[in-house]
């Protein structure tokens, strides 16, 4: 049995592969295709249990994730990657920087949860309500999930919208990726390995996020001195939504050309 995750390639141009959020898969970016692919060929992954793609019998974690990843992604290659995939594609341009050109993480965290060293994300309660009541009702825990994602942006009613029509266009995710997606936010602490992290790396937020809070921007600063950053003012978690033009105009110069966006702009 083939376990390597689905990706669908798209485009022309250098390789850009985008990794999505907990809970969605690929589908979730194709407000933004339509420019990127005429700049690069998209690999739009489904990580596993998500969308098409499979997930093995095993422990599902971080480790798995990148292993997974890790044998498919093109040489050379950009990454872009959101929420979780942010997390993912960050321990991905640690552990393969030969691999990466460049980094954009979107809406991420090297800790989601809030820890004594590390007080800018999510109070650990909040992500553990969410992993008991997915035992009880994972679609609805779902959908409200997807639904705090989207609170106080500018075009909250629109994305999440967007949001819900595009969970289960696929088909239904797998309880244990669910479960283990959630797992990995909770526990995955990554702030002491931002100084390995030598790929240039694009860092991009919402500032009405209630689950990345902006402050987050400058703080991994601290730790990636030649790491730019930008905060979209009218977004929450999903600023490829609620901001797309910008936001794709942003990571077509970030990935493509000299120019270095001004922090916090």
């Amino acid at each position: 049995m083939n376990l390597k995750p689905f990706v669908k390639i798209s485009g022309q141009g250098p390789a850009l592969v985008m990794l999505h959020g907990w809970g969605l898969h690929g589908g979730i970016w194709e407000t933004i295709l339509p420019k990127l692919e005429t700049k690069f060929t998209i690999y739009n992954v489904d990580l596993p249990g998500f969308g098409y793609s499979p997930v093995h019998n095993g422990e599902y974690d971080l480790a798995y994730l990148v292993e997974m990843l890790a044998k498919i992604l093109p040489e050379e290659c950009y990454l872009l990657g959101w929420s979780l995939g942010g997390l993912v594609g960050t321990e991905l341009a640690i552990e393969y920087p030969e691999k990466i050109k460049k980094l954009v993480t979107v809406a991420s965290n090297p800790s989601f949860v809030i820890r004594n060293d590390w007080p800018f994300g999510m109070k650990a309660e909040l992500l553990e309500s969410f992993m008991n009541y997915l035992e009880e009702d994972y679609e609805g825990t779902l959908i409200r999930f997807l639904g705090i994602q989207t609170m106080g942006s500018a075009t909250q009613k629109d994305d999440i919208k967007r949001l819900k029509d595009t969970v289960f266009i696929h088909g239904q995710p797998s309880k244990k990726a669910l479960r283990g997606g959630l797992k990995i936010l909770h526990d995955v602490n990554l702030v002491d390995k931002l100084t390995r992290l030598t790929v240039p790396t694009l860092r991009l937020y919402g500032r009405l996020d209630s689950l990345v809070p902006s402050k987050v921007a400058t703080e991994v600063g601290k730790h990636l001195t030649e790491s730019p950053y930008k905060i979209y003012r009218r977004s929450a978690h999903a600023p490829f939504l609620s901001a797309s033009d910008e936001f794709t105009q942003d990571v077509i110069e970030f990935l493509l050309n000299e120019y270095v966006l001004e922090a916090n702009t």
